[in-house]
């Protein structure tokens, strides 16, 4: 499994417009090969932080996705935010419940 993260800091009045983009991407992530799930977290203990947070089965279909559609979904993304980290995750155990 490849995780692809990014923590944003975003004022409270761009969150529901943040929460819209990300929505907006997730649908157009969800059409590309290996696309497992996406979610948007807040980050507990820090104020105005929020994770986007995209699971996909390796990092070929990230890259793919990223390479074709980044720029154009960055110019559609209504919410100021500003980046604090880019993480890319790379599973080597799981365990499942």
């Amino acid at each position: 499994m490849f995780v692809h993260a990014v923590l944003f800091e975003i004022a409270p009045k761009e969150v529901a417009d943040y929460r819209k983009d990300s929505k907006m991407w997730a649908r157009y992530a969800k059409k590309y090969k290996g696309f497992l799930s996406y979610h948007t977290m807040p980050r507990l203990g820090a104020k105005n932080q929020y994770a986007s947070v995209y699971a996909w089965k390796n990092k070929k279909g990230h890259d793919k996705f990223m390479g074709e559609l980044h720029d154009w979904l960055v110019s559609e993304s209504k919410a100021r935010v500003k980046v604090l980290g880019y993480y890319n995750l790379q599973g080597i155990d799981e365990v499942r419940a």
